[in-house]
């Protein structure tokens, strides 16, 4: 659970930092307007980019993280199954 919470915690940081250089940019170049719309996109964009490369251990340890919990899921499946069988 922590390194979902860690994960998704870093892509939150990393969307608002990136809406905030968005909305910096788009301000300095139109005269201090700015598409509330078009900014949240590139946002989405570039922060989705950045986190590629940026958060590769983080969601490496929670894809190990929930690859673990699905092996332990699908043995304990197989053994209540197997015990099925034997009754």
């Amino acid at each position: 659970m922590k390194e979902f919470v860690v994960y998704t915690a870093m892509r939150i940081a990393l969307f608002l930092a990136s809406f905030g250089i968005v909305v910096g940019i788009m301000a300095l170049l139109f005269d201090g307007t700015y598409n509330l719309l078009l900014a949240i996109i590139l946002a989405f964009l570039v922060s989705g980019i950045a986190s590629y490369f940026l958060l590769d251990r983080q969601r490496a340890a929670f894809a190990e993280r929930v690859e673990a919990r699905a092996a332990r899921a699908a043995a304990a499946f197989d053994e209540r199954k197997a015990r099925e069988d034997a009754d």
